[in-house]
């Protein structure tokens, strides 16, 4: 039985979270609203209080179930008198649109209406009136994300400032709709800018960066790092397993052959994306046979690693069944000696953040 978890802060703010976050990107696409349900209720009932979700949910990103996640979260706070006390609460506006006409009208922006429309959207979803921590999905400005890892400066153009998105934040502060602001998908600069321009202007100070943080993507680990830990400033790590890469289902029969599919096997977007490089799938497999060598599930190792870093606040699980949600949740107190710790960086010293 896992010890129970701690409570951690979320940077300056008054949140105390698990650090254990339930991601939910999965609920309205491969998990039904009954089987979210259920699994909100075994999170909470295993000592989860933290939740995470998008206004852009499920995933993958379809115009026809744009929201559907934030409206599962709500109707179980509806049925469940008594739950949204218990949990912390996160959502998140998306950036620019990114091909999806469907949000804003494909809009190239994130305007301060644009900010405050999409919270009073996902309010009426996730049926509360207040989001604990509102994070901007990514940024609105050009920056390398979501695979892309050069900087180019000819891809610049005009959107809004990082202070009228901080207005934006201030407005919903004030109005009680949200408690604090984070951020996601952030580069070193821009999690700077927001904290300077916040003191500066007396603006709301982000708590938190959601940024991707496992095994086969720590780019994180060179220079975000530093600028979280001196800003205090958080960090949510997403997709521990990569997507289910280090958890060991794709090894031996790769992306169409699993057993039990996950999201890299199932859509053809997945497939495309950074997890599924035929380098990220090489380093993962190592890392999976580093922890069968040492008596560790390849889940576990990769939890483990996420779970007892100094930089990661709360690690967000995305899972399917309570089955996933206990294995998850087993890793935690999992403890790497500083030997095994020095394998895995002889790993990546050869196999530099593939999925980055």
């Amino acid at each position: 039985m896992t010890s129970a978890l701690p409570l951690r802060p979320l940077g300056r703010s008054d949140l105390r979270v698990t650090p254990i976050c339930l991601g939910t990107m999965t609920f309205g696409e491969q998990v039904a609203e009954s089987q979210a349900h259920a699994i909100l209720d075994h999170a909470l009932a295993r000592g989860v209080n933290f939740i995470d979700t998008a206004e852009m949910y499920s995933v993958p990103a379809k115009r026809e179930t744009f929201g559907a996640t934030e409206a599962i979260i709500g109707n179980w706070f509806a049925s469940r008198p008594g739950a949204r006390g218990k949990v912390v609460l996160a959502t998140k506006v998306a950036g620019p649109a990114r091909g999806m006409d469907w949000v804003r009208n494909g809009s190239p922006d994130l305007t301060k209406a644009d900010i405050i429309g999409a919270c009073d959207d996902s309010l009426k979803r996730l049926r509360t009136d207040v989001i604990d921590l509102y994070q901007i999905h990514w940024p609105a400005r050009n920056v390398p994300s979501f695979g892309a890892i050069y900087f180019d400066p000819t891809k610049d153009r005009a959107v809004s400032s990082i202070q009228e998105q901080l207005d934006a934040m201030a407005t919903l502060v004030k109005a009680g709709k949200v408690r604090h602001i984070g951020l996601s998908n952030e580069s070193p600069y821009g999690v700077a800018e927001f904290v300077r321009l916040a003191e500066q202007h007396h603006l709301p100070r982000v708590a938190t960066v959601q940024n991707p943080y496992a095994l086969t993507s720590r780019a994180l680990d060179n220079g975000l790092d530093e600028v979280m830990h001196r800003l205090q400033v958080s960090l949510l790590a997403y997709s521990p397993l990569a997507f289910g890469a280090l958890s060991g289902k794709y090894d031996t029969v790769g992306l169409d052959g699993a057993e039990q599919p996950g999201r890299l096997a199932m859509f053809d977007t997945m497939k495309k994306q950074r997890w599924a490089r035929p380098e990220a799938i090489e380093a993962a497999r190592l890392y999976n046979a580093l922890a069968r060598r040492h008596g560790l599930t390849p889940a576990q190792l990769a939890l483990a690693f996420c779970y007892g870093s100094w930089r990661v606040a709360s690690t967000i699980i995305g899972v399917t069944s309570q089955a996933q949600l206990d294995e998850n949740l087993a890793a935690w107190g999992t403890t790497l000696s500083p030997e095994l710790l020095a394998e895995i960086d002889a790993i990546r010293w050869k196999h530099r953040d593939p999925a980055q």
